[in-house]
């Protein structure tokens, strides 16, 4: 059955295509397993809470825009009574039932890891004030308010590296009072008046989500979706997105223009009854005990494969939020994120925390991250706690503060055919990971964690098999290219006694190269456990090109040496990236014989071997682009062959069509 919106229609109505609803709210509310929602042109200011999903993949309830038919769905509402006062400043008042139960004026960006809005003592609000589309900066006083727009330079906490916040001057700050009966938004727009413009201010916390758990099968289809004051959302806490589908399975997000959330876009779960920032309201236990128990919590609320997980988020375009363009814990597990461009995501550094990332997944068993575009953010990829049986294959990252930072984890988990050319490109505070045939401009750093056990599972499944800290090593770096094409950071913050980070695979000396020089290591009058947590484990590193400045691993077999070669990203600004790799004349890549999953062998901790989620072994046959590698001219990087050495690694027309890269 297909039920009709359009923005001439009533909620009284059929709902058929000559008598169609006016809201996607009451579609929704309406929708049975196997109907499908077509919305057609217009903008719809509301949140969609559906009150039923599907039944299963053959039932699914889709909601999708009519052929041709550009809609959007805000989480805004548009100010228009505005009243000028002094020093060029101009307030509206509005009313709080507007809100209902939920102020975005008084609630606060606050929960674990947040660490501190950069710049200020002020609490950053969950609401955003938005001038023809972009958003303007919360300030903390009336005299701030004053002042000309502007935003300063920033340095990344993590890295050191000095960032700007992107677009350079904003083009107006934002001021809100609230009190019992009314919200006083006062805005200094540059001599400019609202009146001229259009003045938007998110009044709702999502877009399109639903409240209660297991609404299944779900599809989103051609949307544009924007402005949702989400609150922050760390692995401990609730975790809503600007849409997303709570605490559920079967959900597909695809061919959406997806932008400005305060704080994280796309949600894939954890939800608020698995423990709800306790660290912070409560104060007596650290977030990470309160994560390792609502790990247990999610297990015993049903997190599992037959119930939880396994959804598709694809071919969206994702940008402007402040925490993240995709975030899950539990919830992400089996599922799919590919074929997505994302960028700014942080970029205007309006607060900090150690939950940033354009994609930020915890316990990500079994989740393919495959084929995205991820630029222009504070942090690329991060996947945090439990990375095992995952797959990050075929992605562009560049221009990002830091690429792919895996934490705590034990894996398997596959990293390969990936383009990394950002300061920082990849950083593991885990062990268990096979990096093979990828493009690495940036350093590489690898950290022991000794003070954190996190959980590793049985295989393909969520139950929880052992817990184990990350004692270094027991890495994989096959087939890789690595180059300093771009500048090193400084790395700010303290490390571990057993840290290191360099441009190539040197952050690694020091481990052991085989068995055999492992056990000659351990000291075995120092007890049970103790005789093991000083040890580095065994690393494989072999096949490696080190083009430039970069250095290899000391004990590393067969490595490749260009002095004199060189690789970039280049980004045309009409959607292509290119990959540039620069060889002197009669130099050529290596021949390699094809790694397999036999080569990679399997992870200490965990005890298992690298396979697909069907349990057969990972096959790294296919290129960045989609070619397979014949196994006779198997060469390093992530490139089946280099020709005259420009390839286009990304074109966002054939990816997400003309309007992806022209979408506002």
């Amino acid at each position: 059955m297909e039920i009709h919106v359009r923005k001439t229609g009533s909620d009284l109505a059929a709902g058929t295509a000559q008598e169609s609803l006016l809201t996607i709210s009451e579609a929704a509310r309406r929708a049975m397993p196997g109907d499908t929602v077509i919305v057609h042109a217009g903008t719809y200011r509301e949140w969609v809470d559906p009150r039923r999903g599907g039944r299963d993949e053959l039932r699914r309830i889709t909601y999708t825009t009519a052929p041709g038919e550009h809609v959007i769905i805000k989480g805004s509402e548009e100010l228009t009574d505005w009243e000028e006062g002094e020093d060029g400043l101009w307030s509206t008042v509005l009313d709080n039932s507007l809100f209902g139960d939920f102020n975005p004026y008084r609630e606060v960006v606050a929960g674990d890891w947040l660490v501190r809005p950069v710049g200020t003592d002020a609490p950053q609000h969950l609401g955003e004030v938005y001038l023809d589309g972009t958003a303007l900066r919360e300030v903390r006083d009336l005299d701030e308010l004053r002042r000309a727009p502007a935003l300063p330079e920033i340095v990344d906490d993590w890295t050191g590296v000095q960032v700007a916040p992107a677009g350079g001057p904003v083009p107006g700050t934002w001021l809100a009072v609230v009190d019992e009966a009314t919200t006083t938004i006062t805005v200094n727009l540059g001599g400019r008046s609202p009146r001229e413009a259009l003045l938007e201010a998110n009044v709702r916390r999502s877009v399109f989500y639903p409240r209660t758990h297991q609404i299944d099968y779900i599809t989103v289809r051609g949307f544009e979706l924007a402005h949702a004051a989400t609150p922050w959302a760390p692995p401990t806490g609730d975790q809503p997105g600007l849409i997303g589908p709570n605490w559920a399975r079967g959900w597909i997000i695809e061919d959406n223009h997806i932008h400005d959330a305060k704080c994280s876009a796309v949600s894939l779960g954890k939800e608020g009854s698995t423990g709800d920032n306790y660290s912070t309201t409560r104060k007596d236990r650290s977030g990470y005990q309160y994560q390792l128990e609502s790990v247990f919590a999610g297990l015993e609320l049903g997190w599992s494969k037959e119930k939880v997980g396994s959804h598709v988020v694809r071919r969206n375009l994702i940008h402007d939020c402040g925490q993240n363009a995709v975030v899950g814990h539990m919830g992400c597990a089996f599922s799919t994120i590919e074929d997505n461009e994302i960028h700014s995501i942080s970029a205007r550094r309006a607060f900090y925390g150690h939950e940033i990332a354009g994609i930020k997944l915890h316990a990500a068993i079994d989740t393919r991250i495959a084929h995205n575009h991820v630029h222009g953010c504070s942090l690329g990829i991060w996947l945090d706690w439990e990375t095992q049986g995952t797959r990050v294959t075929r992605n562009v990252l560049h221009d990002n503060s830091r690429d792919l930072f895996v934490e705590v984890s034990h894996g398997p988990y596959v990293v390969d055919s990936n383009v990394f050319a950002s300061p920082a490109s990849i950083e593991t505070l885990s062990q268990g990971g096979a990096y093979v045939a990828n493009l690495v401009l940036g350093t590489v750093r690898a950290e022991t964690v000794p003070d954190r056990s996190t959980p590793y599972h049985l295989p393909h499944s969520t139950k929880v098999a052992g817990v184990s800290v990350v004692f270094g090593g027991d890495d994989r770096f096959i087939g890789n290219i690595f180059g300093p094409g771009t500048r090193a950071p400084a790395y700010a913050r303290p490390h571990s006694a057993l840290s290191a980070h360099g441009h190539g695979t040197v952050a690694y000396d020091g481990c052991p190269a085989n068995w055999d020089e492992y056990l000659s290591r351990i000291e075995m009058e120092a007890g049970d456990h103790g005789r093991y947590n000083s040890v580095r484990q065994v690393v494989i590193i072999r096949d490696n090109v080190y083009l430039g400045g970069a250095r290899g691993y000391a004990q590393e077999d067969r490595p490749g040496r260009i002095d004199d070669g060189a690789a970039r990203v280049e980004a045309d600004g009409d959607g292509c990236v290119s990959v540039i790799i620069d060889l002197p004349e009669g130099e050529e890549l290596p021949i390699l014989a094809p790694v397999n999953a036999q080569d990679l062998g399997h992870v200490r901790m965990a005890g298992l071997p690298f396979t697909a989620p069907d349990g057969s072994p990972v096959c790294l046959s296919p290129d960045l682009i989609g070619n397979e590698r014949p196994d006779e001219t198997w060469i390093p990087g992530p490139l089946a062959e280099v020709g005259d050495g420009r390839i286009c690694v990304w074109d966002t027309d054939q990816v997400l069509g003309a309007e992806g890269r022209t979408a506002p």
